[in-house]
């Protein structure tokens, strides 16, 4: 911007000068030919101020080519910096998509993902675990209550057993007895 700025300042200040110089040339030619005499329908000229004229032709020619050089250059630096600063540009572009692109994701594993995605992917992997949990929650609550009945079962059934043994002995015992009573009488007889 700046730049720009003394660029416009610059050429503004070559055109007044070259405006100045073509209107003082042209004052010194409307001289000239005022000093000048008149012969039939030629103009006399003193070789002097002929001279004059040329020299003064010559200088500002010699004046407007160098101010024309000297633009030129600064023409071509301003191309080179306004092409640097498109290449600045260009790369502060690029950056910036990449900035907004890291910003509007999140980089998982080295792999940019968009929030978006990331947070449905995070939502449903909760859910999936809350579904697992609560089936795994149900399942082991149905095995306990099945554990608890077939426990319940198992205790009866050696109770029963138990109780089966104790008669079963106590039979076993009884008919010992009986036996034995038996061998006695005959013994006995």
């Amino acid at each position: 911007m700046m730049k720009t700025s003394a660029l416009l300042i610059l050429l503004f200040i070559s055109a007044f000068t070259i405006v100045a110089q073509e209107n003082d040339l042209e004052n010194q030619f409307n001289d000239v030919l005022k000093k000048s005499n008149n012969y039939q329908e030629y103009k006399v000229i003193k070789k002097v101020e002929i001279n004059t004229l040329k020299k003064n032709v010559l200088d500002t020619v010699a004046a407007l080519e160098q101010n024309i050089t000297s633009s030129s250059l600064e023409i071509g630096q301003q191309k080179e910096t306004i092409s640097n600063l498109n290449k600045e540009l260009e790369t502060t572009k690029n950056e910036l998509a990449i900035s907004i692109k890291k910003e509007k994701g999140i980089e998982i594993l080295g792999i940019v993902t968009n929030k978006s995605t990331y947070n449905i992917v995070a939502f449903s992997l909760i859910v999936i675990l809350l579904i697992t949990i609560f089936v795994l929650l149900f399942k082991y609550k149905n095995s306990n209550t099945i554990t608890k009945s077939t426990l319940s079962k198992l205790t009866e059934t050696e109770e029963e057993l138990d109780s089966f043994r104790q008669k079963t002995l106590e039979r076993e015992q009884q008919l010992r007895r009986k036996l034995q009573d038996e061998i006695n009488k005959n013994k006995d007889s």
